[in-house]
């Protein structure tokens, strides 16, 4: 009996063979472009020049934790710090879910749309698990990122409290030196502590919504202390009624709070970033308060205030830096944290006893 031939139904289709590259030496020249490293001399030529790929190098230089390229990164900050200082800063923040990506792309439209040059400075969550970050402020804003006169940097948090990264002070000075006249930085919005972003900011938004409890905060301290302006967003749809809702109970709220010492009354509006209405009222509302304060001269103090403050945290960052990562400190570390863990010293006994190590060796 002869066998009958069976099909397999798996069968392969021969796939569309790739085409060659039109151009080899083209994608040789670009891909070792990207390999070479341009000297600080190079980026702050070509930051000064308003080249965004220059400046995104050199922020990443200065994120860098290698010691070579921190030396590298000062003169790059020192070079570009002449031509700084001629923007504004404006700190945004709120809770998770409250729109602040989708809200700062409206904003960042309508800011270009009158001419101005913005610079986003987003921070995102940092892990405490695996210490990743997903970065992806630039797909949240598919529009602003394809303005010419727009520049988004997505940067990880790290540990920084409060969401801010930890080179962003720097970032500022590099954005401000290419030519961008309006800073934006984005904060995470975790509740912990927004006083790192007061504190680099001439102008700090806080972000609300309506209906989801948010209201009872109005009565808290802290985050609603610094805030300059609240802005009560997805005013829109069958949101419209709520929001007006807040807007008044925030109102309220304020009056509750001392007067600023920028003699500025922090005042509420609400806008939709979906429909784009109360964005230029936004602006108004910031521009009136930069008058304001250039006027008064409360701009220039806050800004020799916040320089004052900068020179500080970053002696305490590098003082901490140097302990961690001193030669002889390392190992003795490790045996006092064991020592620690297994109760045969207090963690301040230890800790004193690190310190002592540490100031012997200086």
């Amino acid at each position: 009996m002869k066998e009958s031939s069976k099909k397999s139904a798996l069968t392969e289709k021969e796939g569309i063979a790739q085409p060659e590259f039109l151009n080899k030496t083209l994608v040789e020249k670009v891909i070792r472009s990207r390999k070479k490293q341009p000297t600080t001399d190079e980026l702050i030529s070509r930051i000064l020049q308003h080249d965004k790929v220059a400046l995104s190098r050199a922020i990443t230089l200065i994120e860098s934790t290698n010691i070579d390229h921190q030396s590298r990164a000062n003169e790059v900050i020192n070079g570009c710090l002449p031509h700084a200082n001629k923007s504004v800063r404006i700190g945004i923040t709120g809770v998770p879910g409250v729109g602040k990506s989708t809200f700062i792309e409206a904003f960042g439209k309508h800011l270009t749309s009158l001419g101005k040059k913005v610079a986003v400075l987003a921070v995102d969550p940092s892990s405490t698990i695996s210490h990743g970050s997903i970065l992806g402020d630039k797909t949240r804003m598919e529009e602003l990122v394809k303005d010419e006169n727009a520049f988004i940097r997505p940067s990880a948090s790290g540990e920084s409290l409060g969401g801010v990264a930890r080179k962003t002070r720097e970032a500022i000075i590099l954005c401000e030196a290419c030519g961008f006249d309006t800073i934006i930085i984005e904060t995470v919005g975790v509740g912990q502590s927004e006083t790192a972003v007061h504190s680099m900011v001439d102008f700090f938004l806080l972000l609300k919504i309506s209906g989801a409890g948010d209201e009872l905060q109005g009565i808290k301290r802290g985050i609603m202390e610094m805030a300059d302006a609240i802005v009560i967003n997805k005013a829109d749809g069958d949101n419209v009624a709520k929001a007006k809702l807040a807007k008044t109970e925030f109102n309220r709220a304020l009056h509750l709070f001392p007067a600023k010492n920028s003699g500025w009354i922090p005042t509420v509006t609400t806008c939709s970033s979906y429909t784009k209405e109360g964005i230029p009222e936004v602006w108004d509302t910031i521009s009136s308060y930069f008058d304001l304060t250039k006027t008064n001269h409360y701009f220039e103090a806050k800004r020799q205030e916040q320089n004052q403050y900068w020179m500080l945290e970053t002696i305490n960052e590098q003082l901490k830096s140097n302990f961690y990562n001193h030669p002889e400190i390392i190992p003795f570390l490790e045996k006092n944290l064991d020592d620690v863990q297994s109760n045969a010293v207090s963690p301040f006994a230890a800790a004193m006893e690190l310190l002592t190590v540490y100031f012997s060796k200086k």
